[in-house]
Parts: C-alpha cells; structure tokens; sequence
C-alpha cells in the first residue's frame, strides 16, 4: 500500500496515558502509505504512553491542541489508552477538534477506549462501533449500536477493540482514509 495516503495529512489526537501500540504502530502504517502525520494533544512537547500495564515511551506532540488548526487534516485517528481518552473528553478544546471532522463529513478511525471521543462528540448515534468492551453502555446510550468484533467500517468510521486488533483496524483505516469523505459513505456536509 506504498503511496495510498500520498497527499493526505493525518491527525492523531492523544496525550498521556495513550496505549501506546495503539499510537506507534498505526501511525507507522500510515507513515508507510504516504500519509504526513502530525500528534497533536493538550500537552505542548511530548506525551507519555502506557504500555500494557506500566507507563511505556514518550512521543514529542508535532502540534499543541491550542495551535492546531482542524481544517488542515484529511483524517484523523483517536488512540486508545483508558486515561487518554478520558482526560480528552474532559478538554473542550478536544471535543471541538473531533466534532470538526464530523460536522465537514471526514474519516475517523478509533480503537480500543478511542470511542469515548465518539460519544462524546455525539458521533455515534447511527454507527455501528467497536471498542473496549466497557465502552458498551456508553456507546448504546450515546445511539450507537455496539458490536465485539475485530474492526467495523460505519458511516466513515473505523473502529476496534484492542491492540490485537490493530492489523485489522489498520487495513480498514489506510483504506477508508484513502477513499476520503465524498466516496466514504459520509453524507456530504452542508455548508452554509
């Protein structure tokens, strides 16, 4: 899949506490179709991951949150990670980030605990998701309807339940985020 991406510019929201194999390693593949990458998160210079059960490297932030500009990215991907997630639903400036590439109709690929976003951003309602298992009532509150499967394709949508998952969630991912909004199955956004 060298060059799939070639032209796309990749947003990967995180901060500390990110599973870490759910950040290295899609945005490795996605380095590796084309697609520039740019980490963006609250924190200004670099995010701590979490490695299983104890805290694991640290990654520099390409852009603070405060700086980064939604408009400028093609897609964007939502690590997991049980304290990521759940600090970034708690950021407003985050929830606005995410809500941008759904309210302009672009892909979202999440794994793991990366949905809390969805929900958060009110994405769900009317997708079909994945994720952690304890994601379950909060994604059926939240409208979804949630599945234990190995990787779902909804509505412009990638999502996965955990790290085992990932080469799934990536083929699915660098596909849907080459095909772009117009041929995703996305409804085009209304602009006013």
């Amino acid at each position: 899949m060298p060059n799939t991406l070639q032209g796309k510019t990749v947003a990967i929201l995180a901060t500390d506490g990110f599973e870490q194999s759910e950040l290295v390693k899609p945005k490795q593949a996605l380095e590796e179709a084309g697609a520039r990458i740019q980490v963006i998160s609250p924190a200004e210079k670099k995010i701590k991951g979490w490695n299983h059960k104890d805290w694991g490297e640290e990654i520099p932030v390409d852009v603070p949150l405060k700086s980064a500009d939604a408009a400028q990215y093609d897609a964007l991907l939502l690590p997991g990670g049980v304290m990521n997630p759940d600090q970034l639903r708690m950021n407003p400036d985050a929830v606005r980030f995410v809500k941008h590439f759904f309210d302009r109709g672009k892909p979202v690929a999440a794994i793991c605990h990366g949905p809390w976003m969805l929900v958060e951003a009110g994405a769900v309602r009317g997708r079909t998701v994945t994720s952690w298992p304890s994601l379950k009532t909060d994604i059926r509150n939240a409208g979804g309807t949630w599945v234990d499967e190995e990787v779902i394709v909804s509505n412009g949508v990638v999502t996965s339940r955990n790290p085992d998952d990932i080469p799934a969630f990536n083929r699915e991912m660098i596909a849907l985020f080459s095909q772009g909004a117009a041929r995703a199955g996305i409804p085009e956004p209304k602009i006013a």
